[in-house]
């Protein structure tokens, strides 16, 4: 996607306004503010309908069916990953990218048609947004990763991300304005426009880079206009180390993030009851406390996952890389369960949790995409589809088997929290040897994988 070589040219405006955020080379402003754009509008569709997946499946069938509605969505996605790679085997990347968004905005057209009918949506809306969330921001990676090389996306990746930073922000914003004037069905037609017009950025992205795009920078990255080879997404997992540790890595970050989640809600609650004892309304009260600290938390883990994406995610990356970029969340989650284990207070549980979601949305984020930047473009779609949809949910999956195996021995918080620990032990001792296998392989442009 450069449309000049780094070392030409003068800085455009772009470029200069880019500059307090990552080290930005002449030229490279244009294409990073498109992706940046794009991602953002990706992810304010994704906040738009997210609180009309809850208010559909809990009004409809409530939280339990909430919960196994949760574990089918790793099962859908064992069908829906070879059918994208088998789409992805037929037609060039602009076409793929076109196809499965231009399928995701027609389908919140027809959800919309559907509940004006009166029918019941709740489980197969809530399953539908599972798939559309990590399938569209997982091909949007793949892309920004077919855009640009190795060194270009260390440095700008982070650029890139202030977009879904800033588009979970807004969305999240416009949802809780919208929600009650208009209702659940007319903001399935807004997220769909915004698909649409993801769409158009898509292209122009595409269209750029074929109009100025350097021969070395093709070369690096691949020919965007030629389909993918017919391996499958799993396939390429288990044939390569790199990307099964990749794989590895992304269920037990995920597992380790959903297990706190766990912890926090359950300390929540307990203090809520403690807090809210001899109310009038007890059950109003508790109800008030949890909802004012959860508004309180999310405030604060927006704003430093903002403040971090903006300022240091593109200068990590830039000088440590991707592979070192790794171990900031670890450790930070690290020392927070292990303080936990030992002191399960609140404030403390709340000021871990809150770092520990700011890395993960920043930082740890910009990295984990990164990881694909010198792999084929084989894997950048279809493996990293399967990875970031069905690792992921597996992640998800196994802290639920967790927290029920936990719930049933009667574990406490710290005994949770401990459980944590030694999760995030191994989550380091996977990203250690990420980086062992990428300094052993010795390829600046591309991996085995």
């Amino acid at each position: 996607m450069q449309p000049v070589t780094p070392d030409s040219g003068n800085p455009t405006l772009l470029d200069r306004v880019l500059s307090p955020f990552a080290s930005v080379q002449p030229g490279e402003g244009g294409t990073a503010v498109l992706l940046m754009v794009n991602v953002f509008i990706l992810l304010t569709a994704y906040y738009i309908v997210k609180p009309v997946r809850e208010a559909l499946i809990l009004g409809e069938s409530g939280a339990e069916i909430k919960s196994y509605a949760s574990g089918g969505q790793a099962a859908l996605f064992l069908l829906i990953i070879p059918l994208y790679g088998l789409l992805g085997s037929r037609v060039n990347r602009v076409w793929l990218i076109n196809g499965v968004t231009a399928f995701f905005a027609s389908n919140l057209v027809v959800f919309f048609f559907l509940g004006r009918l009166g029918l019941s949506l709740g489980v197969v809306f809530y399953l539908w947004v599972g798939l559309f969330n990590l399938m569209l921001v997982a091909q949007f990676w793949a892309f920004a990763n077919d855009v640009y090389t190795k060194p270009q996306g260390e440095r700008l990746f982070g650029v890139v991300g202030i977009g879904a930073s800033l588009g979970a922000i807004l969305g999240a914003l416009l949802a809780g304005w919208m929600f009650k004037p208009i209702g659940p069905y007319p903001m399935m037609l807004i997220s769909a426009g915004l698909l649409v017009f993801s769409m158009v950025l898509t292209n122009w992205i595409h269209l750029r880079q074929k109009r100025v795009a350097p021969a070395q920078v093709v070369s690096e990255v691949g020919d965007g206009e030629k389909p993918l080879a017919t391996i499958g997404g799993f396939q390429l997992i288990f044939k390569s180390r790199y990307l099964l540790l990749i794989a590895c890595l992304v269920l037990l970050s995920n597992c380790v993030n959903t297990t706190g989640e766990f912890i926090l809600g359950k300390t929540v609650s307990a203090n809520a009851q403690v807090a809210t004892q001899g109310a009038g309304d007890a059950a109003a009260a508790t109800k008030d406390y949890i909802g004012q600290f959860y508004a309180d938390f999310y405030f604060w883990v927006n704003l430093c996952g903002a403040a971090i994406q903006m300022f240091l995610a593109s200068r990590i990356m830039q000088f440590l890389g991707a592979g070192r970029a790794l171990f900031f969340l670890p450790l930070v989650a690290l020392g927070g369960y292990s303080i936990l284990a030992i002191v399960p207070i609140l404030g403390l549980i709340r000021i871990a949790k809150i770092l520990e979601n700011s890395l993960d949305y920043s930082i740890q984020n910009t990295a984990r995409h990164a990881l694909f930047l010198p792999t084929s473009r084989e894997a950048k779609y279809k493996a990293k589809s399967a990875i970031d949809s069905f690792f992921w949910r597996m992640g998800d999956t196994l802290s639920a088997l967790l927290v029920f195996t936990g719930t049933q021995l009667a574990l406490s918080v710290r005994l949770f929290a401990a459980v944590n620990v030694v999760l995030v032990l191994v989550w380091l001792a996977i990203a250690i040897a990420i980086i062992r296998y990428v300094r052993d392989s010795r390829s600046t442009t591309r991996l085995a994988a």
